[in-house]
């Protein structure tokens, strides 16, 4: 677990918006001129975003959405389903969900690059670790206290 230090907070639903678009292919300087954008993508996915929710973060704090897009981001505060979902829309991968009272975790197969991305967007509060010492590249994200 690392607090990153100096690092722009946001919501994990603005954190979601702004992998999506990066998902669709958006550069930095696409991601930079979302307030001034003709037309945003119309959502289709599960998750059903609104980018007008980022455009207008973007417009209320530009200072800290142009750190979040060009120097990265942490998560204010991390559940375990938005995790999970963090995990799908910004690596493409889908991991698996433990919800068992006492043993709540979300595991994925991630490269040691995606890990340590996980790793830096994380709130304060979570632990990422080998999820099996066998297992090569198997992670398991749970709170630190339960």
């Amino acid at each position: 677990m690392t607090e990153s230090v100096g690092k722009v907070k946001l919501s994990q639903w603005d954190a979601l918006l702004l992998e999506s678009l990066r998902g669709q292919g958006w550069s930095d300087e696409q991601l930079l001129g979302i307030t001034s954008a003709a037309e945003l993508p119309e959502d289709n996915s599960p998750f059903q975003f609104d980018y007008k929710q980022l455009a207008a973060f973007a417009a209320e704090k530009p200072k800290e959405y142009r750190q979040a897009v060009t120097e990265g981001y942490q998560i204010k505060y991390n559940t375990i389903r938005g995790i999970r979902s963090w995990i799908l829309v910004a690596l493409g991968k889908e991991p698996k969900l433990e919800l068992e009272e006492g043993r709540e975790a979300v595991e994925a197969e991630l490269t040691a690059d995606e890990r340590i991305r996980v790793e830096q967007v994380l709130s304060f509060g979570w632990a990422i670790s080998p999820a099996d010492p066998q297992a090569d590249g198997v992670y398991r994200i749970e709170p630190v206290q339960r």
